[in-house]
């Protein structure tokens, strides 16, 4: 299972950055493979200030070594039941994650990320789980965009199981929720975390499955709006809705959370999330029935978009 999760997430990021090259005029990523001193290491591949992306990232890892106390306990308060031999707990986590950041405040942002654990307990048992994820962050609303992105994932769910979509697209609206503004990070998508069951092997084809629905989700909205006019007033209003992004991921995002708790982690590659420019303006309210309004609405109560 390491070797073909190592192979999955591996190809997803060339994927992924073979299709954001070619839809940014063959703009470049800068390469940077690093390695962490207590054990593995990984590849982040950014590209800075293209004609369509402020900033992409797609990074892959693949570490190993002894959980910090703080991961433990994290997971612990998550049901899980880590026995340590001698106060030390041996991992190996290994993963794929993105953040997109157009220019065009009319192409949405969007993040994925799919990962793969394994710990073994005092005894010589291991646990293992997958965990990740899809999910679109608009700054203004398309409804047939959203259509078409959920439409997409939901296909991918739906290959292993009717019932996973629903399931991990709620759990997407509850998960990415900016608890002290009461609204959502974006219009969701798909989420799910500690995925042990049915079986190793159904649970990674599944995540296979979501992995290669990534660049059919999103390439075509990007296409769609890359051109598309935009005003001085809308640019602010996606560097304004960026901040929210800034906010969820240092305050609430377990990802983040767990990269800074682990020991050697690398701080460029977990901050890499980050929007090269944001704002925050005090006490910043839409007018009503504005187009900024309708986004809002939606964060704050969110629909199905596909059934």
């Amino acid at each position: 299972m390491l070797s073909l999760m190592e192979m999955l997430i591996m190809e997803t990021q060339s994927q992924v950055c073979r299709a954001l090259a070619q839809v940014d005029r063959g703009a470049s990523f800068t390469v940077d493979r690093w390695e962490r001193k207590e054990g593995g290491g990984g590849i982040s591949c950014v590209l800075q200030d293209g004609y369509i992306f402020e900033k992409a990232g797609v990074n892959v890892s693949v570490v190993f070594g002894h959980l910090s106390e703080e991961a433990a306990q994290q997971m612990r308060s998550r049901g899980k039941s880590l026995k340590a031999k001698n106060g030390k707990l041996p991992f190996c986590a290994m993963g794929v994650s993105s953040v997109i950041h157009p220019k065009n405040p009319h192409v949405p942002t969007i993040h994925f990320n799919y990962r793969y654990f394994e710990i073994e307990e005092a005894d010589g048992t291991k646990q293992w789980w997958f965990g990740g994820g899809t999910d679109l962050t608009p700054t203004y609303l398309n409804e047939e965009d959203a259509v078409h992105f959920h439409k997409t994932l939901k296909e991918a769910c739906d290959q292993h199981n009717p019932e996973l979509y629903p399931k991990y697209k709620k759990w997407c609206d509850d998960y990415f929720y900016i608890k002290h503004r009461g609204e959502r990070r974006g219009i969701g998508g798909i989420f799910f975390d500690d995925l042990d069951s049915p079986s190793k092997e159904e649970v990674f084809q599944f995540v296979q499955s979501c992995a290669k629905a990534i660049v059919p989700c999103y390439i075509p909205i990007v296409k769609k709006h890359s051109r598309d006019a935009f005003t001085p007033e809308e640019k602010l209003w996606q560097q304004l809705r960026r901040g929210r992004y800034v906010e969820f991921n240092l305050v609430y995002d377990r990802g983040t959370k767990f990269g800074l708790a682990t020991p050697g982690s690398r701080i460029e590659s977990i901050l890499m999330s980050l929007p090269l420019t944001a704002r925050w303006e005090y006490m910043h309210t839409p007018p009503e029935n504005s187009r900024e309004a309708e986004i809002l609405e939606v964060l704050r109560h969110p629909k199905d978009w596909v059934h």
